[in-house]
């Protein structure tokens, strides 16, 4: 059994559009990044790879390259998945945590878990995602940023 934890944050702004787990969600600032900056898909893609002793996020498709320039997370997420698989690791389990003052992502938490199952391949029940406020404290609390952190937890393939 192998567990990696992947954390992945990003300013939130005016102009850009705010997307999690393969949702779109409809609220007046969005993740500022390279990609279309799912911070879910980058957090649990950080937990994989980093599970699997393969590297992170920004060593396979650095901010730098231009054919990453406003990717669809979640494609990045299944190359990673691929890439574990390949190296003989399956997926037991992830769990996940967003951290947001707003929006609230109750109605969308359901959405993400089964768009990231299907993404890698799992199934559902094994997708874990809550969201959580920190309390008005912090860059998450005062509204200029989203934070996640997710947990993966692999085991080797028998040969």
């Amino acid at each position: 059994m192998r567990i990696g934890h992947g954390f992945d944050a990003h300013r939130l702004v005016e102009g850009r559009a705010l997307i999690l787990g393969g949702v779109r969600i409809s609220f007046e600032r969005g993740a500022l990044g390279h990609s279309d900056g799912d911070a879910l898909a980058h957090a649990i893609a950080d937990a994989l790879l980093g599970a699997a002793a393969l590297g992170d996020l920004g060593s396979r498709f650095p901010d730098t390259d231009p054919r990453w320039k406003d990717a669809d997370s979640m494609g990045l997420l299944a190359e990673c998945a691929k890439a574990v698989c390949n190296a003989g690791f399956a997926i037991v389990n992830l769990d996940a945590t967003i951290v947001v003052e707003r929006p609230k992502l109750a109605p969308f938490i359901q959405q993400m878990r089964e768009n990231v199952a299907a993404c890698l391949g799992a199934d559902a029940g094994c997708i874990g995602v809550k969201a959580k406020s920190s309390e008005g404290m912090g860059y998450t609390g005062d509204g200029s940023g989203i934070a996640v952190h997710a947990v993966a937890l692999l085991r080797e393939m028998s040969s």
